[in-house]
């Protein structure tokens, strides 16, 4: 059975947002561990396109949160939710046909 380009356009736009949220994670962690150079221009650039492509979504979340001192768990809420729609679009592409 072929899938509809709509679809697949649909779930590869949702694989690559959640990859890119896993790498913003990992890269702030690597920050603030101090594993990489924070202050390094190439390092800083990619810190900063990952930042700015994953806080709109991030942002309400945060806002929706309660404070849990120092643990951010929004990027947790958000790859859940993302794969929650992922599976909503399946989900309804396949009970359409």
């Amino acid at each position: 059975m072929m899938m509809n380009p709509i679809l697949w356009l649909i779930l590869t736009v949702l694989d690559i947002y959640f990859w890119i949220v896993l790498a913003a994670v990992v890269m702030s962690w690597l920050i603030a561990f101090n594993v990489i150079n924070g202050s390094n221009p190439y390092v800083r650039q990619v810190a900063m396109a990952l930042r700015r492509l994953t806080e709109p979504l991030l942002a309400p979340i945060r806002n929706l949160l309660p404070d849990l001192g120092g643990i951010d768990v929004s990027p947790i809420v958000l790859l859940i939710g993302l794969q929650f729609v992922r599976y909503l679009v399946v989900y309804v592409a396949y009970s359409v046909l």
